[in-house]
């Protein structure tokens, strides 16, 4: 992997991005924690943080989680009352998801289409995986009721966390496959401005090690 940088902006990005052909190979396997489900007792409480954030703007109407994972965001969003929609690359995933009676489907997200705008869109650990992060913010956008509220989480490369693991030469996401981007906040923040949103929120995230969250809400 060839990491580069923006020196305009300073945004740091992988040279090149899988084929689809290299992306159904990826997809094609889910790893035990992405399991719909995985783990739900303990993850619950860990949702619920995220969506009692939420709530301080908005406590209703359809929730659509992109890359679902191990689903418990939207367990817990429709237990708070929100109607939850699935979104995942992984056939198996969205197969198990809609067993359980939740609205789910299986495509990019600058593919769908719903009879609905959403009143919350998440974003868990999912920016950095798509080769262009700008488009997914504009289809998130287009998808999102007026004052519609965005939920991104991913590492935070201007951290002191991570520094320390540069530092160490013990740094994780400079090998991880998957993820096509490094966002610092300050990087992040111009992003979302640049795609309609507004940052209202920031915040440590308990996901993954060095993670930032962010809540956005979407510009009129």
């Amino acid at each position: 992997m060839l990491w580069k940088q923006c020196a305009d902006c300073g945004h740091v990005f992988t040279e090149g991005y899988f084929t689809d052909e290299a992306c159904s190979q990826i997809f094609n396997k889910t790893h035990q924690h992405q399991l719909a489900g995985f783990d739900y007792e303990n993850q619950r409480y860990v949702a619920s943080r995220i969506i009692e954030k939420v709530l301080s703007y908005i406590d209703q109407g359809p929730w659509l989680d992109v890359g679902f994972g191990n689903a418990s965001l939207l367990f817990t969003a429709e237990e708070y009352g929100f109607t939850p929609i699935g979104l995942d690359l992984r056939e198996n995933n969205v197969a198990r998801l809609k067993a359980l009676g939740i609205q789910a489907y299986c495509r990019d997200l600058l593919n769908v289409t719903l009879d609905k705008k959403c009143s919350v869109i998440s974003m868990a650990d999912v920016l950095e995986h798509m080769p262009y992060p700008k488009q997914g913010l504009d289809a998130a956008h287009k998808l999102l009721a007026d004052d519609g509220i965005i939920f991104v989480s991913m590492p935070n490369m201007g951290s002191m966390l991570w520094k320390a693991f540069d530092q160490a030469k013990q740094n994780p996401y400079w090998g991880e496959i998957e993820h096509y981007h490094n966002f610092s906040r300050e990087r992040l923040y111009q992003l979302l401005n640049e795609t309609g949103f507004t940052p209202i929120r920031y915040g440590i995230s308990e996901r993954y090690r060095a993670c930032m969250e962010i809540i956005a809400r979407k510009k009129n």
